[in-house]
């Protein structure tokens, strides 16, 4: 298992929006907004079912981006 450094606070990430350019915002992890309980769970088995189908195998961590002028939000794959 990797460890991704964004969600362990080892390093911020800046992407602008594609729409407005203003700085993104990090809302963690993809997966975490699942379900009531997805946070809880283990990360290799959510990733097994994220719908990004190498984020397991390439050492990946979707993590959701928000824009907080024009409301935009993508998932960008932080490399663990």
């Amino acid at each position: 298992m990797s460890i991704c450094p964004l969600c362990n606070g080892l390093r911020k990430i800046h992407v602008d929006c594609p729409e407005c350019g203003s700085e993104l915002e990090d809302k963690g992890k993809f997966m975490d907004y699942a379900d009531d309980y997805s946070a809880y769970m283990d990360i290799d088995i959510l990733k097994e079912n994220d719908g990004y189908p190498q984020s397991l195998q390439k050492g990946q961590c979707p993590h959701l981006m928000k824009c907080p002028e024009c409301g935009h939000d993508e998932v960008v794959l932080v490399q663990e």
